[in-house]
């Protein structure tokens, strides 16, 4: 997809969610109405990516999310931020790690500034909803994806390699 259709696209969906027309409103972007297996979109554009990067966050433990950000910065300095795209996806336990008072929250806000996605499993929030009985604050930066699992499988198809740290 164009990266200007992209954008509209990503756009219309994040105002959706802010006035409240998309479910999963409370958890930022949402990217379940326009998921296509076979076209991933992105909140951030790397044309000039040599490197693709998928990172899995499945534990709830703050010392692995910190291991995972560390990850995702090491990358970026090995490559240089244009030459990195990085995408840390979070299912299951790892979800929390998304929650906004989450302790790596501030950490979250710096990375997603310097063009890491941060994707969340819309199963997982779905059950996190369902538990709490209401719907779980997420960090603004968090990308609600159909599921964890199949934007791993999606990205692995399209060239990302995968770590599991």
């Amino acid at each position: 997809m164009k990266r200007s259709i992209r954008v509209a696209i990503m756009g219309a969906v994040t105002a959706l969610s802010l006035l409240g027309g998309i479910g999963a409103a409370d958890a930022g972007i949402t990217v379940l109405k326009d998921s296509n297996f076979a076209s991933p979109t992105f909140t951030h554009s790397h044309p000039f990516a040599k490197a693709h990067i998928v990172l899995q966050v499945s534990q709830d433990s703050p010392a692995r999310w910190g291991l995972v950000l560390s990850n995702a910065q090491n990358l970026m300095n090995y490559f240089g931020q244009e030459e990195v795209q990085i995408v840390i996806v979070a299912f299951g336990p790892g979800l929390k790690m998304y929650l906004a008072n989450s302790p790596v929250a501030e950490k979250i806000a710096s990375l997603d500034a310097e063009g890491v996605e941060f994707d969340a499993c819309d199963n997982t929030y779905k059950a996190m909803t369902k538990e709490l009985g209401h719907p779980p604050k997420l960090v603004s930066q968090a990308v609600i994806v159909p599921g964890g699992i199949v934007r791993i499988m999606q990205l692995e198809q399209h060239g990302f390699d995968y770590v599991k740290p």
